[in-house]
């Protein structure tokens, strides 16, 4: 049989290849390694019927060395800066998917850090201007009115640009609205004006984040990959709370507007360096790729119409989502705004004390975060049903804060402290939420996850708006933190867990505009 082999003189390898099959011609060839080792030759060996021919040459043609020959690291320094190279930055090897879940987890402690600024600067800025706690309570409040109505405009984004594209857009005009806030301070519809544009940029970003995991992350990882990005929320609320006083009494209440704004707007610059390359796939699922940007006025109403919008609100899971979501925002919504204040005149404690103990809950919701995503993915992994494991965490969500809010609320001689750490426990533990609604939306509809976020965020959105301002006027009617505070929030985490635990189900829902009909 012909046999051609290859191998350099100095045997530094050999590489046998077979060629036609022929009775008379073997034919063996000599090869010099890549330019690095120019001492080598070449050398040629034919032998047919018996006849054996030898060529010799000094020099290979460059194109046979750098296209058809193995190269080989120089010994010594060159190859210790081959592996350099290959391993620098550290993130060049890590998958995309990765990268764009990290910056988006990113996003979303600049996110909370610009939502928590104004709970803080609030205390300061109704002193100099004369805020009553119901005027306060209107500028927190007005935040959520863009965050209501940005909600399934961004989800339908989301779905035709993709989340990537949306998160970007949506970072760049809150960062940019948040830096407005001080020169509009002193004219209250421009300061409602920058309040609710800061609410339309972070109001995208749970439908754009949401369609980024839906479209990267399998459901094996899905409760990992929701508890990162989301869990940079707390992470934000934590850095907010903790930079805001020090920055306040150091400079002034303006100065946290404008370093904060600056933050998202670098991240923004920083993100357009992320590579463009987006994972398609979950496992063994296909997504449906997003409508490129050239998309027609004409398209983008169709693909509006092509949504199964009855066939959503035929759902009884639906409907719980948008029921507990509800719930779920009264309670964190109107303890974000607050607290800080709660702290401050309930308990007697000075801004800086106020803020250190207003950092606690997310504090330790960072851990509980991370704990009840390895949790349920662990029994998902282990054959529980999915729908079980989403109703044990949002149960564990909503039962533990109203344990700790009826306990706070109760007269019974606790000391400030403690009754810190029991609000603490309470509301980190409503951390398991990620794990639970969050998670929700794509497991039943990986392909509309981000509009049926945007529905259920609208409606949880509400809490942020009828909310936080009911509970100013509440407390200037009872003067009581009990009633205006903690007892609607008791009320929503109980009913919210009972309809959860009866409608919830995390079962793949086909919906379809043939079910419209």
């Amino acid at each position: 049989m012909a046999r051609l082999s290859l191998r350099p003189n100095n045997r530094l390898f050999s590489t046998p290849l077979q060629t036609h099959n022929h009775p008379f011609l073997s034919l063996s060839l000599y090869t010099i390694t890549p330019p690095s080792f120019p001492h080598l030759k070449s050398r040629v060996k034919c032998s047919a019927s018996g006849t054996e021919r030898v060529r010799e040459s000094k020099k290979i043609p460059n194109n046979l060395i750098k296209e058809d020959l193995p190269k080989l690291p120089n010994p010594g320094s060159d190859s210790e800066a081959l592996g350099t190279e290959q391993n620098w930055p550290p993130w060049k090897n890590i998958p995309e998917r990765y990268k764009l879940i990290g910056a988006t987890s990113l996003a979303f402690v600049i996110c909370n850090m610009d939502k928590v600024n104004l709970s803080i600067a609030i205390i300061p800025m109704s002193h100099q201007f004369g805020w009553s706690s119901s005027v306060a309570g209107l500028v927190q409040s007005s935040f959520f009115w863009g965050y209501a109505l940005s909600q399934l405009p961004g989800g339908w984004l989301s779905k035709i640009f993709g989340g990537r594209k949306v998160l970007e857009i949506g970072v760049f005009t809150w960062s940019f609205a948040t830096a407005l806030v001080p020169l509009l301070a002193g004219f209250m519809p421009g300061l409602i004006f920058s309040r609710i544009l800061v609410g339309i940029g972070e109001g995208v970003s749970p439908s754009a984040a949401t369609d980024l995991i839906a479209r990267t992350i399998p459901v094996g990882e899905r409760s990992r990959a929701v508890g990162f990005v989301f869990g940079g929320l707390s992470l934000g609320s934590v850095l907010g709370l903790l930079l805001a006083p020090p920055i306040i009494q150091t400079f002034n209440w303006e100065s946290v507007f404008y370093l904060f704004g600056l933050l998202g707007i670098g991240w923004f610059i920083g993100f357009q360096f992320l590579g463009e390359e987006e994972v398609s796939h979950r496992g063994d699922e296909t997504t449906t790729s997003h409508k490129p940007e050239n998309t027609t006025r004409e398209e983008l109403g169709n693909s509006l119409k092509e949504i199964p919008w009855k066939s959503f609100f035929k759902s009884s899971a639906v409907w719980a989502m948008i029921y507990t979501h509800f719930c779920g925002s009264w309670g964190h919504y109107t303890c974000l705004s607050w607290l800080p204040t709660y702290f401050s005149e309930a308990l007697s404690l000075n801004l800086r004390d106020a803020a250190w103990v207003s950092i606690l809950p997310p504090l330790a919701s960072i851990f509980v975060t991370s704990l009840a995503s390895q949790f349920a993915d662990y029994l998902i992994s282990n054959g529980v049903e999915t729908t079980t494991v989403r109703k044990i965490c949002q149960t564990i969500a909503f039962v533990a804060p109203a344990i700790c809010m009826t306990l706070s609320s109760v007269d019974i001689g606790l000391p400030p402290w403690e009754i810190a750490g029991i609000l603490t426990a309470g509301l980190a533990l409503s951390s398991f939420a990620l794990s639970g609604l969050y998670c929700t939306h794509q497991d039943i509809s990986p392909e509309y996850a981000s509009i049926l976020l945007g529905i259920t965020n609208t409606v949880g959105a509400v809490p942020g708006i009828v909310g936080v301002a009911l509970t100013g006027f509440l407390l200037d009617s009872t003067h009581s933190w009990t009633m205006s505070l903690f007892a609607p929030s008791i009320f929503f985490y109980l009913t919210g867990t009972v309809v959860w635990l009866a409608f919830a189900s995390s079962k793949p829902q086909k919906f379809s505009k043939d079910h419209d009909s």
